[in-house]
């Protein structure tokens, strides 16, 4: 969320920056570049009048050439000349028809390139003379420079008497070009750099509260009941979510502690009775006769059930209130171990049980999958179990593990009497059982287990007759998603399981 807000906060700065301060840093630079070819212009005018007298002077009658004239018809254009050497400009005046190329003076421009920009001077002079109109100098841009020329006319007689051209570089108007960039870049920056503290500052003072209450959340997703989010920072909106949330968290604890406690109260008012209404008939059917034993002996068969019942619903609600704290656990190994311990079972009724096996010519492979702590046992053993009441002598049960894309698959198949599509379909319902002498629960805690812990359960047909229960659990996440360790499980059902 940071580098989001960030990121969008800084175009649009930057956006308003480029619309805003391009167009006025062009707009000035073209005012500076429209005053400077202007000055150029009054510049060439003032000029021209200070040369004026000279040029009057020469274009007299026995006064041709370099040499007439005295020397205060000469002072004002020598100072002209002094003043252009010393602004690095450059003065160039023809003396009458510029064609002739005949320069009066010539500093740092030499004629024969001006030609052209004096002959049009001239030209433009004549018509703005016969129109009666004022005469106006002619502006060029050669290079680095600009130059402006503008035409002299002889004093009461109508006639060119030169054409004066100065030229100016462009040195310093490119440098107030570049400060005026310059100037206006650094405003930019500044102005981003502080759009950009603003951005990180916003961001980490919406993003904090956020992250804080994540973390909470998360925490109360891993089974402590007792997280709560800070609700004294961030924006009013934070906070009350963050208030929300510990109202919720809060009586979500109080939700859950109640339902232990209520298990805990019937486990102990269900069990005490039940034990003692069997050691009184137990007692009754040895004291009576055959029939009244007979009587009694069905009793407590049906006592028992309503025993095996009791716990099972106490295991299914053990199960329901499961919250793992997933672990790296390795489904080959458990399942090996699991087919070890069930064997004595299977032998006693003649039922073939094979464990899962890796590649015999190479070490045993590991199938990891993210599950709580003793869970895949749990089960286990349920799927163990029913596989093993279903069958009969000579019956065949076969328990795998593999890899998967999501995570790790355990499958175990039957060759028994199976289930058509609509039991499969209602078997993890709790109560739904075809054995005489089950809880039909067994599968509802294997739902659950499987379920809490993120993964999928199912039963499908196996190929040539029987039931096969195929359990899915997610794959152990990256180091840096995996949640943490935090917070402690509730009791499971381990204890009750093999009694289902």
């Amino acid at each position: 969320m940071t580098r989001r807000i960030l990121l969008v906060l800084l175009a649009f700065t930057a956006a308003v920056l480029v619309g805003a301060v391009v167009p006025l840093t062009l707009d000035a630079a073209g005012h500076d570049r429209a005053s400077f070819i202007l000055a150029t212009s009054g510049m060439a005018r003032t000029d021209a009048a200070i040369a004026q007298s000279r040029l009057d002077y020469l274009a007299q009658p026995g006064t041709n050439g370099p040499g007439g004239g005295s020397g205060g018809v000469d002072a004002p254009l020598l100072v002209l000349i002094t003043q252009t050497q010393q602004a690095g400009d450059g003065l160039l005046i023809f003396q009458g028809d510029p064609r002739a190329n005949h320069p009066l003076v010539d500093k740092g421009m030499p004629s024969g390139d001006w030609v052209q920009l004096a002959v049009r001077a001239a030209a433009q002079g004549e018509q703005a003379r016969q129109a009666n109109q004022p005469i106006q100098p002619i502006t060029e841009a050669v290079g680095s420079r600009v130059a402006a020329a503008i035409p002299v006319f002889l004093h009461g007689r109508y006639g060119l008497v030169g054409t004066v051209i100065l030229a100016r570089s462009t040195k310093s108007l490119n440098s107030d070009i570049v400060e005026l960039w310059v100037i206006l870049g650094t405003i930019a920056l500044v102005a981003m750099i502080g759009a950009t503290l603003l951005a990180f500052g916003l961001a980490r003072w919406v993003n904090r509260p956020l992250a804080g209450l994540d973390s909470a959340a998360a925490r109360l997703a891993d089974g402590d009941l007792e997280s709560r989010a800070v609700v004294d920072s961030g924006p009013p909106e934070l906070r009350r979510l963050a208030t929300t949330f510990n109202t919720m968290a809060g009586r979500l604890e109080a939700l859950v502690h109640g339902n232990r406690a209520v298990i805990a109260d019937v486990s102990h008012q269900l069990r005490t009775p039940l034990a003692a209404l069997r050691l009184r008939l137990d007692l009754l059917a040895a004291d009576t006769d055959p029939a009244t034993g007979h009587e009694l002996a069905g009793a407590l068969e049906e006592l028992a059930r309503l025993s095996r019942l009791v716990d099972g619903l106490l295991a299914v609600a053990r199960a329901e209130n499961v919250v793992p704290v997933p672990a790296a656990v390795d489904v080959a190994e458990v399942a090996r171990e699991r087919v070890v311990a069930w064997h004595p079972v299977a032998d006693d009724r003649g039922i073939v049980l094979e464990a899962p096996r890796a590649d015999r010519a190479g070490p045993r492979s590991s199938v990891l999958a993210w599950i709580g702590d003793g869970h895949l046992e749990q089960v286990l053993d349920n799927l163990l179990a029913n596989a093993l009441d279903a069958l009969g002598a000579g019956g065949h049960v076969t328990v795998t593990a593999t890899a998967t894309t999501a995570g790790a698959r355990i499958t175990v198949a039957d060759d028994g009497p199976g289930m058509n599509a609509e039991d499969r379909e209602r078997a993890f319902l709790r109560f739904t059982t075809s054995n005489p002498n089950g809880t039909g629960l067994g599968l509802a805690i294997v739902h659950r287990l499987v379920t809490s812990n993120g993964g999928t359960a199912r039963l499908a047909e196996t190929p040539g007759g029987g039931l096969t229960a195929i359990v899915d659990f997610p794959g152990v996440p990256a180091p840096n998603n995996a949640p943490g360790n935090t917070g402690a499980e509730y009791p499971s059902a381990a204890q009750d399981l093999a009694s289902l």
